[in-house]
């Protein structure tokens, strides 16, 4: 196949899934390399970003997708506005930056810091697979642990967790560091 057909199949793959596609999938299709399918994506990346074109290929989860370039947002919730069931509420979003970054965390020390009762919110993610039920806390009671998911970094097109911003505590502590 030459590599104007890779190329078009790849946009054809990641067009049609709404899951972030693997490199060892997309080369298992191509019967090629995953680096070959990694430089492949990059082409296509340049040739989306040159051409100035609405979609976007980007890394999410362990894969590639395609999605919508981030500037068209004002203009694509005019048009979709009536969708803001898919909207996290500020409750869920504090919840769900705290689970991220301190996970496994229980409940309880998600409420302590947030200073409100989460079940409601919690059951929610859990709905959503924005995070899961990891196991238990040792200790009294044997309290539920929480993490996050692959539809986590799906959801904020992030690889892994690592690509989350660092907290203005870990900058000071940074700060203080290097002086």
């Amino acid at each position: 196949m030459e590599k104007e057909e890779q190329k078009k199949t790849i946009e054809a793959l990641l067009f049609l899934s709404e899951e972030p596609v693997k490199a060892d999938k997309i080369a298992a299709v191509l019967s090629i390399a995953s680096e070959e399918v990694a430089a492949l994506v990059r082409e296509l990346q340049d040739e989306f970003s040159l051409a100035r074109r609405g979609l976007q290929i980007f890394e999410a989860a362990g894969g590639y997708q395609m999605g919508t370039r981030p500037e068209l947002a004002p203009y694509l919730e005019k048009a979709f506005s009536e969708d803001v069931s898919s909207n996290l509420s500020t409750a869920a979003l504090e919840a769900l930056a705290i689970i991220a970054y301190k996970q496994p965390v229980t409940r309880i020390e998600i409420e302590s810091i947030r200073g409100v009762r989460s079940e409601h919110v919690l059951e929610n993610l859990l709905k959503r697979k924005l995070i899961r039920v990891s196991g238990r806390k040792e200790g009294p009671g044997r309290p539920l642990l929480y993490n996050t998911t692959p539809d986590f970094l799906k959801y904020f097109g992030l690889m892994d967790l690592a690509e989350l911003p660092p907290l203005e505590i870990e900058k000071q502590v940074e700060k203080q560091a290097e002086n």
